[in-house]
């Protein structure tokens, strides 16, 4: 596994923006996917986007589309996700994770961070 800190999270208004990073260790990330997921009480852990490291190919769920922005930073093997207009139902732990392309799971996960919009 590779080791992944989450950072940026915090406390926020509906219609506001945070940015998250997620730094990894570094190992050669060519041939690897960097994604977002968030978690909140009581219900599944769901995906919101993922980028894959060498041709920067994005996806996001429909429920972000249009609002959060993935991107990385290849001299620093960091991933950010922007996210803008923030809802209440954004609530959640944001976690980063890293797998293989050609691997269906992720098997590397950050830590963690709380990210709350309030109304």
């Amino acid at each position: 596994q590779v080791q992944l800190v989450e950072s940026g999270g915090g406390l926020v208004q509906a219609g506001d923006s945070l940015r998250l990073s997620c730094a990894a260790s570094g190992r050669a990330f060519s041939g690897y996917a960097m994604g977002w997921f968030r978690q909140a009480p009581g219900k599944e852990r769901e995906f919101v986007a993922r980028i894959a490291w060498s041709s920067g190919n994005t996806l996001y769920a429909d429920s972000v589309k249009g609002r959060f922005t993935i991107s990385r930073d290849n001299a620093k093997n960091t991933v950010y996700l922007q996210m803008n207009s923030l809802k209440p139902e954004d609530t959640a732990v944001y976690y980063c994770a890293a797998k293989k392309t050609v691997q269906l799971a992720y098997d590397s996960w950050g830590q963690g961070t709380q990210v709350t919009v309030s109304s």
